[in-house]
Protein backbone atom coordinates (compact mmCIF):
# COMPACT_ATOMS: atom_id res chain seq x y z
CA UNK A 1 0.00 0.00 0.00
CA UNK A 2 2.70 2.46 0.72
CA UNK A 3 4.20 1.74 -3.04
CA UNK A 4 0.62 3.23 -4.26
CA UNK A 5 0.60 5.93 -2.58
CA UNK A 6 4.47 7.06 -3.20
CA UNK A 7 3.45 6.33 -7.05
CA UNK A 8 -0.09 8.32 -6.63
CA UNK A 9 2.38 11.23 -5.45
CA UNK A 10 4.58 10.98 -7.73
CA UNK A 11 2.26 11.01 -10.64
CA UNK A 12 0.44 14.21 -8.68
CA UNK A 13 3.19 15.98 -8.83
CA UNK A 14 4.50 15.21 -12.55
CA UNK A 15 0.85 16.45 -13.19
CA UNK A 16 1.15 19.71 -11.74
CA UNK A 17 4.70 20.11 -13.05
CA UNK A 18 3.30 19.11 -16.59
CA UNK A 19 0.77 21.87 -16.03
CA UNK A 20 3.15 24.85 -15.54
CA UNK A 21 5.50 23.73 -17.72
CA UNK A 22 2.25 23.92 -20.30
CA UNK A 23 1.05 27.63 -18.49
CA UNK A 24 4.42 28.65 -19.06
CA UNK A 25 4.83 27.73 -22.43
CA UNK A 26 1.26 29.14 -23.68
CA UNK A 27 2.59 32.60 -22.31
CA UNK A 28 5.45 32.51 -23.91
CA UNK A 29 3.75 32.04 -27.06
CA UNK A 30 1.16 34.46 -25.88
CA UNK A 31 4.29 36.94 -25.28
CA UNK A 32 6.11 36.15 -28.63
CA UNK A 33 2.79 36.73 -30.65
CA UNK A 34 2.52 40.09 -28.68
CA UNK A 35 5.64 41.54 -29.21
CA UNK A 36 5.29 40.35 -33.06
CA UNK A 37 1.98 41.94 -33.64
CA UNK A 38 3.66 45.27 -31.99
CA UNK A 39 6.48 45.28 -34.40
CA UNK A 40 4.76 45.01 -37.15
CA UNK A 41 2.04 47.60 -36.14
CA UNK A 42 5.56 49.66 -35.43
CA UNK A 43 6.94 49.03 -38.58
CA UNK A 44 3.65 50.04 -40.49
CA UNK A 45 3.56 53.78 -38.57
CA UNK A 46 6.87 54.24 -39.00
CA UNK A 47 6.24 54.27 -42.81
CA UNK A 48 3.36 56.61 -42.51
CA UNK A 49 3.66 60.33 -43.83
CA UNK A 50 2.27 61.75 -40.78
CA UNK A 51 4.21 59.03 -38.39
CA UNK A 52 5.23 62.66 -36.44
CA UNK A 53 1.65 63.93 -35.79
CA UNK A 54 0.73 60.33 -34.22
CA UNK A 55 4.10 59.82 -32.30
CA UNK A 56 2.81 63.97 -30.64
CA UNK A 57 -0.81 62.48 -30.22
CA UNK A 58 0.40 59.07 -28.78
CA UNK A 59 2.50 61.56 -26.20
CA UNK A 60 -0.38 63.35 -25.39
CA UNK A 61 -2.31 60.65 -24.86
CA UNK A 62 0.46 58.89 -22.37
CA UNK A 63 0.47 62.39 -20.78
CA UNK A 64 -3.03 62.30 -19.95
CA UNK A 65 -3.07 58.86 -18.70
CA UNK A 66 -0.36 59.71 -16.61
CA UNK A 67 -2.10 62.47 -15.32
CA UNK A 68 -5.20 60.22 -14.27
CA UNK A 69 -3.09 57.43 -12.78
CA UNK A 70 -1.40 60.10 -10.41
CA UNK A 71 -5.16 61.94 -9.71
CA UNK A 72 -6.39 58.10 -8.28
CA UNK A 73 -3.71 56.50 -6.93
CA UNK A 74 -1.24 60.08 -5.89
CA UNK A 75 -3.51 61.61 -3.37
CA UNK A 76 -5.16 59.44 -0.02
CA UNK A 77 -8.46 59.79 -0.04
CA UNK A 78 -9.92 60.93 3.62
CA UNK A 79 -10.42 58.39 6.02
CA UNK A 80 -14.23 57.38 6.64
CA UNK A 81 -14.72 58.64 9.65
CA UNK A 82 -13.21 61.85 8.90
CA UNK A 83 -15.73 62.73 6.21
CA UNK A 84 -18.85 62.13 8.42
CA UNK A 85 -17.25 63.91 11.34
CA UNK A 86 -17.02 66.83 8.82
CA UNK A 87 -21.01 66.20 7.28
CA UNK A 88 -21.77 66.24 11.18
CA UNK A 89 -19.74 69.86 11.97
CA UNK A 90 -21.22 70.99 8.85
CA UNK A 91 -24.97 70.53 9.96
CA UNK A 92 -24.28 71.62 13.18
CA UNK A 93 -23.14 74.82 12.08
CA UNK A 94 -26.34 74.82 9.63
CA UNK A 95 -28.26 74.56 12.46
CA UNK A 96 -27.05 76.97 14.85
CA UNK A 97 -27.26 79.77 12.04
Amino acid sequence: MEGEGVTREGRQRESLDGQVLLLAAGLADLAVSTLGSAVGTARGLLRRSDAAELAAEAEHDLRARGRLVLDRYGTVPLPHLEILARHAVARKTADDV
